[in-house]
C-alpha cells in the first residue's frame, strides 16, 4: 500500500524551509520551483517542492547565482560543473571563509568615512562588486581596502567623474581580456579534465584545483603588467610635458622599480 505524499499550503511550506511566501513565488517565477497543484482555489506544493526550496537555499548560502541554480536543478550542470561553481563563488584561493569579514553597503560606507549613495556609484562602475552571503549582497575586508584605495585617488585631486568615466572604459577592457581568458580555460583545461577524468567526482577535483592554481597566477600576471606599462607610460610623458627637475624626481624613482634591461 503506498503512502499518500505530503502536500503544503504555500505558507506552510514557506514556514518549513525558514523563508517567506513570497520568496517561494518570487523562485516560481524564475523557473526554480515547478507550479503547484491546484485544487479549486487551493494551490497545494509536495515534497518534491520542499526538497527543491531546501536545495536552493542550500546553494544561495554558497553564493550560487539564480541562473547556476537554474541550470544545476535542471541537470544543464553535472557534479564536476557544480564543484567549479561552488569554487567560482566561494573565498578566492587564500582567503579563509571563516575569518572572511562581510560587510553591508552601510558598513562599508561608515567603515572608509564615505555615504552609501558614493558605494552604490562606485558599483555601477564595477569597480566593487558585492559577494553573496547567507543569501544578502555583502563586501569583504578586501572590497573596503580597494575603496579606500580610491578614496586615496580623490584626495590626490582626481576628479570623481572622471575617475568613474576611466574606470568604466577599464571595466570593458578587462571584461573582454576576461571573456577570452575563461574561453580559452573552457577549451584547453576544463574541457580536456572532464573528457579524460574516470568520474565526475574526479573531474570536480580537478577542476577545482586547476582554478585554485590558474585564478592567482593569472591576477599576479596581469597586475605586474598594468604597474609596469603604468609606470613606463606616467615616465614617457613626464620625459615629454615636464620640466627638469620633475623628470629627475621621475627617473630616480623609476630606477627604484624598474630594473635595467642590460647588465650594469
Amino acid at each position: 500500500m503506498s503512502e499518500t505524499p505530503m502536500r503544503y499550503r504555500v505558507d506552510e511550506l514557506a514556514a518549513r524551509c525558514g523563508i517567506s511566501v513570497d520568496t517561494v513565488r518570487f523562485y516560481q517565477t524564475k523557473g526554480l520551483l515547478p507550479p503547484p497543484e491546484r485544487k479549486s482555489r487551493v494551490a497545494w506544493y509536495t515534497t518534491e517542492h520542499l526538497e527543491r526550496l531546501r536545495k536552493i537555499r542550500d546553494l544561495k548560502r554558497k553564493s550560487f547565482t539564480l541562473n547556476s541554480i537554474r541550470r544545476l536543478l535542471d541537470g544543464e550542470l553535472d557534479a564536476a560543473d557544480e564543484a567549479l561553481v561552488e569554487a567560482l563563488a566561494g573565498p578566492l584561493p587564500g582567503e579563509e571563509e571563516e575569518t572572511e569579514e562581510f560587510l553591508t553597503v552601510e558598513e562599508l560606507a561608515d567603515r572608509i568615512g564615505v555615504s552609501p549613495s558614493l558605494i552604490h556609484a562606485i558599483e555601477r562602475e564595477h569597480l566593487l562588486v558585492p559577494r553573496m552571503h547567507d543569501g544578502v549582497a555583502c563586501y569583504t575586508s578586501a572590497d573596503a581596502a580597494a575603496a579606500q584605495a580610491g578614496l586615496t585617488l580623490l584626495e590626490t585631486g582626481l576628479p570623481l567623474s572622471e575617475l568613474l568615466a576611466l574606470a568604466h572604459e577599464h571595466d570593458q577592457s578587462a571584461r573582454r581580456t576576461a571573456e577570452k581568458a575563461v574561453a580559452m580555460f573552457d577549451e584547453y583545461v576544463r574541457g580536456p579534465i572532464r573528457d579524460q577524468a574516470s568520474s565526475d567526482e574526479e573531474a570536480a577535483k580537478q577542476l577545482v584545483e586547476a582554478f585554485r592554481k590558474m585564478l592567482p597566477a593569472t591576477v599576479a600576471l596581469v597586475a605586474h603588467h598594468f604597474r609596469r606599462v603604468l609606470l613606463a607610460t606616467a615616465q614617457a610623458r613626464i620625459e615629454k610635458v615636464g620640466a627638469e627637475p620633475e623628470k629627475l624626481a621621475v627617473r630616480t624613482e623609476a630606477e627604484k622599480r624598474l630594473e635595467p634591461s642590460w647588465p650594469t
